[in-house]
């Protein structure tokens, strides 16, 4: 059943992100907070690196699994349905030709939470998706650019993996901590005595 509103992410999409938010809260948080707590116990924080890196990428993965946990609950997965075939919906795989110069494009329409950096993966909200969506082999569609409107020809669609689509690794989402990031929490610190510094601690600890 299809509740409108709810943002859509394909089966495949919804698996990943239940893998990442399984591998932080499973694997990486347990051992960044081993990492810090060893930290916080050589002594001086605010010229301990290692305790400033990883209090800072501990927080870093905290909100990633927050932000996980949320979208998870509110995103809807939508399946594959037979009556869907020889049309453009959610979940296709499509191979579309530029009129003006021929150029091929091969992507897939999915849900904004699951292209992972991926460059043929596009947002079932971007201009390109809205002007195939409903459309069948051998029909065109206007895409609006700033340059103007360009016109694409749909080749072959598909809803299970074709081999003319090239599937790309995706790319995991960045939690390192900057430069910046490392150098503010080293700042926070100064002046803190060490009770402040240890509730401070705890605090990354039941979130």
């Amino acid at each position: 059943m299809i509740i409108m509103g709810k943002p859509y992410i394909t089966r495949e999409g919804y698996d990943l992100l239940h893998q990442e938010l399984d591998y932080l809260w499973l694997e990486k948080r347990p051992d960044v907070t081993q990492k810090v707590s060893w930290a916080a116990s050589l002594g001086d924080r605010s010229e301990n690196a290692d305790y400033q890196y990883n209090k800072r990428l501990l927080a870093q993965i905290d909100r990633r699994i927050r932000y996980l946990r949320g979208c998870m609950n509110n995103l809807q997965v939508v399946e594959y349905n037979h009556q869907q075939d020889g049309k453009v919906f959610f979940g296709a795989y499509v191979e579309i030709e530029a009129d003006d110069d021929e150029s091929l494009m091969q992507v897939r329409i999915v849900g904004g939470d699951e292209i992972f950096g991926r460059t043929n993966y596009i947002s079932v909200d971007s201009p390109m998706a809205k002007a195939l969506l409903g459309k069948a082999e051998g029909d065109d569609a206007s895409v609006h650019t700033p340059k103007g409107a360009r016109i694409w020809y749909i080749n072959r669609i598909a809803y299970h993996k074709p081999e003319w689509f090239e599937e790309q690794k995706p790319h995991a989402f960045n939690l390192e901590p900057t430069d910046d990031d490392i150098e503010a929490d080293k700042q926070a610190v100064e002046g803190m005595d060490a009770k402040q510094i240890e509730q401070e601690y705890l605090k990354t600890l039941i979130k």
